[in-house]
C-alpha cells in the first residue's frame, strides 16, 4: 500500500525559487552578446535556434553553442539544416543534468563561446541552447545576457501555471507549436492568461514555426535586446 503524502511545505514555500546565481549580470563589453534558450525536452528549442539562425545569418555575425548530455545531436541537426556554416556551431556534451552546465558550472559553455570568438573575430551574437530540462532550468547570468524559455502546447495548457524559475523569471517565455493546440486539447487562452499571471510584466510570445519559420516575433525581441552598434 502506498504511503500517504503527509509532509507539508513551509508557509513561505515559493515554487519559483531557485538557487542563487553565483554571478552578477554584466553588460557585454568587447564580446558577443549571448542569448540562452532553455526549456523541456521536445519543446522546440533546437527548431527555434534554427529559426533565429535563418533570421539573423545575413544580418549579424552569429554563432551557436548547443548542449546535449551524451551526444552532439542538436549541433548535428543544425549543421545538416544548413542554417549556419558548420564552423559556427559548437557542441557541448554536458555528461550531467543539463542545468548544471548552464547554471552551476558554466566552464564548458564559456570555453565553447571563447572558441567561437577566436575562430570568428567580431562575433555579435552567440545563441546558447540548453539540453532539455525541466521548469527549474535557468541560465547563469555569468553565461548569458538574456534568456528565453520555451514550452509547447503538447505539454498541456497547465504548464505556464505550474511556474518554476524557467517560466516565471526568463526574460522571454515562448509558447511553441500553437498550431497543435486543437489536436492536443490545449486552450491557448488559458495558457496566455496563466503565463501573464505568473510572469507579470515579462513578455510572452506564442508562435508556430510551421506558420512562421523564421520566428519573426522572437527575432524582433532579440533585436530589441542587442546593444546598439556603432556606425
Amino acid at each position: 500500500m502506498q504511503a500517504d503524502h503527509v509532509h507539508t511545505h513551509p508557509v513561505n514555500f515559493d515554487p519559483t525559487w531557485s538557487e542563487p546565481d553565483h554571478y552578477e549580470p554584466t553588460p557585454p563589453s568587447n564580446r558577443a552578446y549571448r542569448i540562452g534558450i532553455g526549456g523541456p525536452v521536445g519543446s522546440g528549442k533546437t527548431a527555434l535556434t534554427a529559426a533565429l539562425c535563418r533570421a539573423f545569418k545575413d544580418e549579424l555575425n552569429l554563432a551557436v553553442v548547443t548542449n546535449d548530455i551524451y551526444t552532439t545531436e542538436d549541433a548535428d541537426f543544425l549543421r545538416r539544416a544548413g542554417v549556419l556554416d558548420t564552423d559556427r556551431i559548437e557542441a557541448v556534451q554536458t555528461g550531467c543534468c543539463p542545468h548544471t552546465a548552464i547554471r552551476d558550472d558554466i566552464t564548458a559553455n564559456l570555453d565553447a563561446v571563447e572558441t567561437l570568438e577566436e575562430r570568428h573575430p567580431g562575433l555579435e551574437l552567440v545563441i546558447i541552447e540548453s539540453g532539455g530540462d525541466n521548469l527549474t532550468a535557468v541560465f547563469s547570468r555569468g553565461l548569458v545576457d538574456r534568456q528565453i524559455f520555451v514550452v509547447d502546447v503538447a505539454g498541456g495548457d497547465k504548464v505556464p501555471r505550474k511556474g518554476g524559475p524557467g517560466v516565471t523569471t526568463a526574460d522571454l517565455l515562448v509558447i511553441n507549436k500553437i498550431d497543435l493546440a486543437r489536436l492536443v486539447g490545449a486552450d491557448l487562452e488559458v495558457m496566455a492568461s496563466d503565463a501573464a499571471r505568473m510572469r507579470g510584466e515579462l513578455p510572452v510570445i506564442a508562435q508556430s514555426l510551421t506558420e512562421t519559420p523564421n520566428a519573426p516575433a522572437v527575432a524582433d525581441w532579440v533585436r530589441s535586446q542587442l546593444p546598439v552598434r556603432a556606425g
